[in-house]
This record gives structure tokens, C-alpha cells and sequence, in this order.
């Protein structure tokens, strides 16, 4: 029983690096959206 109990902490813990990884590559994404607000950037030039 004790193999089954280490083997459910186990994926707890793979699941929380795998949550904190998404999270953490949802805010760069969100960071990376804000900085197209640079007007010199949006001169579309003929």
C-alpha cells in the first residue's frame, strides 16, 4: 500500500510542475500581447 500512497505524490507533484509551467507560459503570452502598442511599430509604410 505504501508503494501506491509514494506513487499518488508522485503525480501530485508532476501535476502541479506541469500546472505551474502552463501558468507561467500563459503570463509571458499575456506580456508578450501588451507590447504591440508601440505606434512607431504600427506605421505600415508605402
Amino acid at each position: 500500500m505504501a508503494f501506491f500512497t509514494q506513487a499518488v505524490n508522485v503525480l501530485k507533484i508532476l501535476v502541479m510542475a506541469v500546472g505551474a509551467g502552463l501558468g507561467a507560459w500563459g503570463v509571458i503570452n499575456l506580456m508578450e500581447g501588451y507590447g504591440n502598442d508601440n505606434p512607431g511599430a504600427n506605421a505600415h509604410v508605402r
